[in-house]
Parts: C-alpha cells; sequence; structure tokens
C-alpha cells in the first residue's frame, strides 16, 4: 500500500507505473513468507489461503492498473 501511494504521489504514469511494480513485487515476498509461517505453524491452512488469494488478487489489481496507465496520458505531463 505504501509503494502505491508513494508512486502516485510521484505525479506521472512512469513513476506510479514503476511503484506499482515495486507493490507486485511485495505482494510476491508476503506469499513466500506466508509458505514460512504455514510450515511453522504459525498460521493454519485456511488463513494461509486467505492471505495468499489476497496477495494474487492484490497483485492482479495493480497489474491491471499497470496496463491501464501503460495506454493512458499521463495526469501531470499529458504525454502518453
Amino acid at each position: 500500500m505504501n509503494n502505491i501511494a508513494e508512486g502516485y504521489e510521484r505525479g506521472s504514469n512512469k513513476d506510479f507505473i514503476k511503484f506499482l511494480f515495486i507493490a507486485r513485487g511485495s505482494a510476491g515476498e508476503v506469499r513466500s513468507m506466508l509458505y514460512i509461517a504455514l510450515d511453522q505453524e504459525c498460521i493454519n491452512k485456511k488463513q494461509f489461503d486467505d492471505a495468499y488469494n489476497l496477495c494474487v488478487s492484490s497483485s492482479r489489481l495493480c497489474w491491471s492498473l499497470i496496463k491501464y496507465l501503460k495506454t493512458h496520458n499521463d495526469w501531470k505531463t499529458g504525454e502518453a
């Protein structure tokens, strides 16, 4: 969430996209940590599945926004 907010505040699609990719990477890191938490029995399978699905959903939403921003003009400069 912080990466998305920081990218948005930069004021250009290029920077926003960069930080959306960082956010997607963070979602991947969380998925990895979820496997560790499950293996260490810190969470149960349902908790794992719920959190994992949220990570996947978040990553997909970021990707959709990246694709959208790549095809639309920059809100600050007006350039594509």
